[in-house]
C-alpha cells in the first residue's frame, strides 16, 4: 500500500520547512483516549456568550467567548473548524487544544468549532458554517467519503478549505491544501517494526478504529497485505473498537475466553492498546519485551511511551496533532495574495521500539 508523500512549501512570503523523520525543532509528537459527550453552544444575536456546554448526542458546535458579531465580522478572519470528538483520545485532545490555541480573537481570528464522529453530522455543520459565510472552513473528517457535495457548496459560496489530520476521497480542487499524516506510511513503519522481530508465527487479535476513517485505513492496510501475503501471519480476529479501551478491552477477553493462541496486539491507537493490557492483565498473560504477547500502539501519549520505557509494551506510532501553525501561515498566504506552491504537507512522525526508547524521547513526544 503505497502513498504518494509531498512537501508543501509556501509561496510568496511564507516558507515551510517540514522535519525529517526522527524530530526537530517544528515537530512534536502525537496522542489518542476515548470518550462520549462533546458541548453545544448557544445561538448569538448580537452579542455571543461564552461557550455553554451541553449534552448534544455525537455533534457539538463551540462559539467562543464573549464578543461583538460586528467586530468579528470586520478585521477577524472567519473559521469553521470541523474536528472529531475531542474526548476521542489523547491525541484528539492535544490536536483541539492546538487549534485553540491558534484560531482565537488574540491572533485575528473569529472561530467557531463543531464536532462529531459522524460524517454525516460533521456535513450538515459544515453546511452550516458556509450559510454564516465563514471565510475558511477547516475539516479533520470522520470518514474520507461523501464530501464532494458540500465542499462545491463551500467553492461556489467563496469559502475555502482547508484539511487537517486526515485526507478525504475528493477533487483536490475542491480544497486549497491539506496538513495530514500519512497513515498508510505509520502502518507500514509498524508491520515493518513486526515483521522485524522475527516471530515463527504471528497471531495477531488485529483491534481497529473507528472504520473508514484515514487513520483507521492506513493502519489496516499495511497489516491486511503483509497478512496476506505471508502464511505465516494469521489474524486471529479482526474488530473495531472504536479507539475505545473498554471496547478493545472485551474483545481481547473474548479471544482469551475462547482459549485462542495469540502473540500480537495490533491497537490502532494508544487507548486501546491500554484496553487491550487490561485483559491480558487480569488473566495473568505476560507482555511487553521478551513476554508472551507484543503489545503495539498508536499515538505516543506520554503514558503510552512510559509503558514502552518500562518495557511494558512493545511498539508505539507517532501521529503529530500539531497543525495548527501551518494552517495559519497557509491563511495568511492566501490572505496576502499569496499562492501555495504545494497543496500537502505530509507531518514527520516516526515508531517508538521499548528495547531503544529513552526517557528524553518520553519527554520530548509524549503528548
Amino acid at each position: 500500500m503505497k502513498r504518494k508523500v509531498l512537501s508543501m512549501v509556501m509561496a510568496s512570503a511564507m516558507a515551510l520547512s517540514l522535519v525529517a523523520c526522527g524530530g526537530g525543532a517544528k515537530q512534536e509528537a502525537p496522542a489518542e483516549s476515548a470518550a462520549t459527550e462533546t458541548p453545544a453552544a448557544e445561538e448569538t444575536t448580537t452579542e455571543e456568550p461564552a461557550a455553554e456546554e451541553t449534552t448534544a448526542e455525537e455533534t457539538t458546535t463551540e462559539e467562543p467567548a464573549a464578543e461583538d458579531t460586528t467586530a468579528a465580522s470586520g478585521d477577524l478572519i472567519k473559521v469553521g473548524i470541523i474536528n472529531n470528538d475531542p474526548n476521542e483520545s489523547g491525541y484528539r485532545t492535544a490536536n483541539d487544544a492546538d487549534l485553540k490555541a491558534m484560531f482565537n480573537e488574540a491572533n485575528g481570528y473569529d472561530a467557531k468549532f463543531a464536532y462529531s464522529l459522524k460524517n454525516d453530522e460533521q456535513i450538515t455543520a459544515a453546511q452550516g458554517f458556509i450559510q454564516d459565510e465563514v471565510d475558511y472552513l477547516l475539516l479533520s473528517a470522520a470518514d474520507t467519503a461523501g464530501w464532494d457535495s458540500v465542499l462545491q457548496d463551500a467553492q461556489a459560496a467563496g469559502v475555502k478549505v482547508i484539511l487537517f489530520d486526515r485526507t478525504i476521497d475528493a477533487d483536490p480542487s475542491l480544497y486549497e491544501a491539506s496538513i495530514v499524516s500519512d497513515m498508510a506510511k505509520e502502518g507500514e513503519m509498524a508491520v515493518e517494526w513486526l515483521a522485524g522481530q522475527g516471530l515463527d508465527e504471528y497471531n495477531i487479535i488485529h483491534i481497529q478504529g473507528v472504520m473508514g476513517s484515514a487513520a483507521q485505513q492506513g493502519r489496516s492496510g499495511a497489516l491486511s497485505d503483509k497478512v496476506d501475503a505471508e502464511a505465516s501471519w494469521n489474524l486471529v480476529t479482526q474488530q473495531t473498537a472504536e479507539w475505545n479501551a473498554e471496547k478493545a478491552q472485551q474483545i481481547v477477553q473474548s479471544v482469551i475466553d475462547a482459549g485462542t493462541p495469540f502473540n500480537v496486539i495490533y491497537a490502532e491507537n494508544d487507548d486501546m492498546a491500554k484496553g487491550a493490557v487490561a485483559a491480558l492483565d487480569a488473566a495473568g498473560i505476560s507482555h511487553g519485551v521478551g513476554k508472551d504477547v507484543i503489545v503495539m500502539g498508536y499515538d505516543c501519549n506520554k503514558w503510552a511511551l512510559e509503558e514502552l520505557l518500562a518495557q511494558n509494551w512493545n511498539y508505539d506510532g507517532q501521529c503529530n496533532p500539531f497543525q495548527a501553525s501551518y494552517i495559519d501561515e497557509i491563511i495568511k498566504t492566501l490572505e496576502s495574495g499569496g499562492t501555495l506552491s504545494e497543496k500537502t504537507i505530509i507531518m514527520d512522525e516516526k515508531g517508538f521500539d521499548a528495547t531503544t526508547i529513552t526517557q528524553d524521547d518520553v519527554d520530548k513526544y509524549g503528548i
